[in-house]
């Protein structure tokens, strides 16, 4: 199957609030690309330049970086930063570049992957110009939590770090970078893409 990781970093946890400051997209192909290194999958990424930011503190320290990026006057034209209206558009081209089709609501559409996707990114995406009239995700979406997580012991769903350790591909660590933490989602989900869980569990049965 195909699907897009996507990942955003904003200035705060409140969608009507705080806003997105970077949206990264990933393009991988489950039946084509799973042996391509991560750093060769189709990849999108812009900063959002906003005329105000608002903001929690701790969101704005963990975006220095990003703010020193929209603030530097000699990136004013950089093809990576746009406003918060350009950046559905772009994404849409991106994807309809790399084969996704438009429904019949002339919508691009796409099964949507990464770490808490459905409760974080998804909410502030529908704040975004575009989401559901130019572009939109399927309701069902992908999350690595779910693949990692252990049903004897865990209480709530494990954190990206968690299923890092778990997984036992690398030391664990999140960027708090877009791109970054949208092909680490792509790198956690791979290693199930030979063995899904209905094999194991139909196993299980027999």
């Amino acid at each position: 199957m195909r699907y897009v990781s996507l990942d955003l970093e904003t200035s705060g946890s409140d969608p009507l609030r705080h806003q997105v400051l970077e949206l990264a997209a990933v393009v991988e192909d489950t039946r084509r690309t799973a042996s391509t290194p991560l750093a060769e999958l189709p990849s999108f990424r812009r900063a959002l330049r906003h005329p105000e930011i608002t903001g929690t503190a701790g969101a704005l320290a963990l975006n220095a970086r990003l703010l020193e990026e929209l603030s530097d006057k000699t990136k004013a034209d950089a093809p990576d930063i746009c406003g918060p209206e350009e950046v559905l558009p772009q994404l849409r081209e991106f994807l309809l570049a790399h084969g996704f089709k438009l429904d019949p609501k002339n919508r691009v559409s796409f099964t949507i992957a990464g770490k808490n996707i459905g409760v974080f990114d998804i909410p502030f995406l529908r704040q975004l110009p575009g989401w559901g009239t130019i572009i939109r995700a399927e309701p069902a979406v992908l999350d690595p939590a779910a693949f990692y997580l252990n049903w004897h012991k865990d209480s709530r769903l494990p954190s990206m770090l968690i299923c890092q350790a778990r997984s036992g591909l690398g030391e664990p660590h999140v960027a708090h970078e877009a791109l970054a933490d949208a092909l680490e989602v792509v790198r956690l989900l791979r290693p199930f893409y030979e063995r899904p869980f209905y094999k194991e569990v139909s196993g299980e049965a027999h």
